[in-house]
């Protein structure tokens, strides 16, 4: 069984490593390419349209010659980023700027192909811009009988470039839908004519175009529900991939987790491995439906807004689950007890680490998704407040436990008492303390309440101290008293297991109504309660057979009888007194007194 789970794991692992090289390679191949790209020229609006323009062409007259857009092709990726240049991206969302700036990208160039265009001199350049007093006087270009408008960005990035507007960005495609009857425009720059439908259609792998290029035309040209026929079944097939390795994922770590938790901290370390497994499973699976089935539109959207989504969450298990491994190494160390408050304060502080963490990953994985960080703060803000208000003896506890923490009064494993509870603790939590009492029964209590009452730490006594009185009859000799002290300091002196810097102490202490009190004292260590009993059974038989041998006796305690004469039935009302200034006058009482 375990050959077949590593063997599993390691094909598994295999896989994953392969496909996410495979993955990853295209951006390694663009990132090498980055150096030498041909970046648009954005300097005046007459510049922009004509940057963009050009580069929609040749890219068309490219993919339409080779059925696929490559983007590990150095061809292919300048042109794609010369077009991209041209537009203003700062108002879409990270997650899906660049697939949603192609797609808008192709919606207006369709739509410059469907409308008159003015001659290059009309619009405005470099030279147009100055006589008209600067880019202050000319920040804004509209193509006159449209809504298409180029604008210069003020900050960010391209800052000082005329880019497409983020207004003109926001309704292209709406804008495109409402044009695409529209013939194309016969006179002025060229046209690209179907590049939007390639845009939807086209597949970005050679391999993959070479499969589809074998489907029926219906399939390959087909829409279905916004996207090309062909991609739904590759999309379903990946999806089932993805949730399958990330189940997988999270089975292994499961069965890893258990079998080598407590027995060895590296392997069980190593089992983060398994989350980070699915942690990336989401993101391998966004970027193979969009760089090889090239998934557009809402579909893209969608998915791909899912798949971050389930990378971020999975990601909040990476960060709990590591914090906790790493906290188990750090204890794994021989200087620190596994069930000391030391410990437990690790592990503490790794949640609340992990806890904080999370807060800044949705932070920024909120920005990443499209979520304004102002609205965050505001939300994140008003729900402190909100959370703050409601949970106030949950803070209070928390407070508590972080004083626990701070003076260490008691770590598991140690007997305490608290209150009218008599027990051991079993856990220490964020919240409370598992304490099991000596009844067998499991109490939790607050932590802020035991923060802030008296705990006596039984676990921790060096010696469990007992207290004696024996009790001699009036009538004994003095000789047999001290007879008895003897006895009792001499069989204190024999036995094993007193503390020494602690001896016995045995006194004649008083003198009582009815006997003579001998007291003695005791510490028995080490402090073990079943071990102390022993001793003090043994020690009270040697006292009582040497007490025999002598004929020193026990004092019984002193009885009263009443008898009542008459033959009626009722309560016995008796009273005694005593004149302290006559001490030889008896006592009176109704009935009579014996001893």
């Amino acid at each position: 069984m375990r050959s077949a789970n590593c063997t599993c794991f390691a094909t598994t692992l295999t896989l994953w490593l392969a496909f996410s090289a495979c993955a990853a390679w295209p951006a390694v191949v663009i990132a090498r390419e980055d150096g030498a790209l041909t970046v648009a020229d954005t300097s005046s609006p007459r510049a922009t349209l004509k940057s963009f323009i050009d580069a929609c062409n040749k890219l068309n007259e490219l993919i339409h010659r080779e059925k696929f857009y490559d983007r590990t092709d150095p061809r292919h990726a300048d042109l794609g980023r010369a077009i991209l240049d041209c537009i203003d991206m700062s108002e879409l969302p990270a997650f899906a700027r660049e697939d949603r700036a192609s797609e808008v990208a192709a919606c207006i160039k369709e739509i410059l192909d469907r409308i008159a265009l003015p001659a290059g001199d009309q619009i405005p350049g470099t030279a147009e811009i100055e006589s008209a007093g600067g880019f202050e006087k000319l920040s804004t270009w509209r193509i006159p009988g449209s809504r298409i408008t180029i604008a210069r960005v003020e900050q960010g990035p391209q800052k000082h470039e005329y880019l497409f507007s983020p207004g003109t960005v926001d309704r292209a495609v709406e804008y495109f839908q409402s044009l695409e009857s529209r013939p194309y425009r016969t006179s002025g720059p060229a046209t690209s004519e179907g590049l939007f439908l390639w845009y939807m259609s086209a597949p970005g792998h050679p391999a993959v175009a070479a499969l589809v290029g074998r489907l029926p035309e219906r399939m390959q040209h087909g829409r279905t529900l916004g996207l090309a026929t062909w991609k739904w079944p590759g999309l379903f097939i990946l999806l089932l991939i993805a949730v399958g390795v990330m189940a997988l994922a999270y089975r292994l770590q499961h069965v890893f987790t258990h079998r080598v938790r407590g027995k060895s901290a590296f392997k069980y370390g190593l089992t983060i491995v398994f989350p980070i497994v699915a942690m990336l499973t989401p993101l391998a699976f966004k970027h193979a439906i969009q760089y090889y089935l090239t998934v557009r539109g809402i579909p893209l959207y969608l998915f791909g807004f899912a798949a971050n989504l389930a990378a971020l969450l999975a990601a909040v298990v990476v960060i709990f689950a590591g914090a906790r491994r790493i906290a188990e190494i750090i204890i794994a160390s021989p200087r620190i007890n596994p069930q000391g408050l030391n410990a437990q304060l690790i592990r503490i502080s790794s949640q609340l680490l992990s806890t904080v963490a999370t807060a800044i990953l949705f932070l920024v994985g909120g920005q990443y998704l499209g979520v304004n960080v102002g609205t965050l703060l505001a939300s994140a803000g008003i729900g402190g407040i909100a959370l703050a208000l409601g949970a106030q003896d949950t803070l209070k506890t928390l407070f508590g436990t972080l004083s626990l923490m701070a003076d260490k009064p008691f770590r598991v494993g140690e007997r305490i008492q608290f209150g009218k509870y008599d027990g051991v603790v079993e856990d220490i939590g964020l919240r409370s303390t598992k304490l099991r009492l000596l009844t067998g029964h499991l109490v939790t209590l607050p932590n802020d309440q035991l923060a802030g009452s008296d705990i006596e730490n039984i676990g921790r006594r060096k010696y469990i101290r007992r207290k004696a009185e024996i009790h001699i009859p009036l009538d004994t000799a003095s000789e047999k008293v001290e007879t008895a002290l003897a006895i009792i300091r001499e069989k204190l002196a024999a036995q094993e297991g007193l503390d020494p810097e602690l001896p016995p102490r045995v006194f004649f202490d008083e003198f009582q109504k009815n006997a003579f009190v001998i007291r003695f004292f005791y510490w028995y260590s080490p402090p073990d309660y079943w071990a102390f009993k022993a001793f003090g059974e043994r020690l009270n038989l040697d006292i009582f057979h040497a007490f025999e041998d002598q004929g020193i006796r026990f004092s019984l305690p002193q009885r009263h009888s009443y008898w009542k004469n008459d033959a009626e039935q009722g309560p016995l009302d008796v009273n005694i007194s005593e004149n302290r200034s006559k001490p030889n006058d008896d006592q009176s009482s109704h009935g009579s007194r014996s001893g």
